[in-house]
């Protein structure tokens, strides 16, 4: 047998917070910010800080959004957290100020080493650099920047960095177009 899940180990994690803070914010998470209405973004910007994390000013976060760990979140002002997003936020997820996150979108910090027959556990940050916009059912891959201006098409995988003002799309995701013209 290749896999041996028995010896998975990863007592090296560290989540940021105790096992008690961490079952409240999921607790709080599924009632409280799930139940609150839909234009009650600064209610949910506050729990959010609340639990640590750093959210900017005018953020716009739906109340279907979810946030493994909030204390490994940074948002800056005027980003929006679409119906749905995912932020599995193992490692640091870094949005910059007037990004969006579409409806759907995961944003997925951790994984396993695909050769380890222990599965062994990866995590690397992601960043979204200002102004850019990861579209609706897209995946992002742990690792991954996306700079000043870049999107990130609808339903796209991006295993890799998309550059700033570029468009790209697919799976994996690749080079469309300019988002801007001069």
């Amino acid at each position: 047998m290749k896999m041996n899940l028995a010896k998975y180990d990863q007592s090296w994690f560290v989540r940021g917070r105790s096992g008690a803070v961490v079952m409240l914010w999921w607790l709080i998470q599924a009632t409280v910010f799930r139940v609150s209405l839909h234009n009650m973004h600064g209610f949910r910007s506050a729990l959010l800080r609340l639990f640590g994390a750093q959210v900017g000013k005018g953020v716009r976060i739906r109340p279907s959004a979810k946030f493994t760990y909030p204390w490994k979140v940074k948002i800056g002002d005027y980003s929006w957290i679409g119906d749905h997003a995912e932020l599995y936020s193992l490692d640091s997820i870094v949005i910059g100020d007037h990004c969006v996150i579409s409806q759907n979108a995961y944003l997925c910090t951790g994984s396993h080493k695909l050769n380890d027959p222990y599965f062994g556990l990866i995590t690397k940050p992601i960043e979204l650099k200002d102004g850019a916009w990861v579209a609706s059912h897209v995946f992002v891959y742990p690792g991954v920047t996306i700079y000043e201006m870049g999107v990130a098409g609808a339903r796209s995988t991006v295993m890799k960095d998309i550059p700033a003002n570029q468009v790209h799309v697919g799976f994996p995701a690749v080079y469309f177009k300019e988002r801007f013209t001069s």
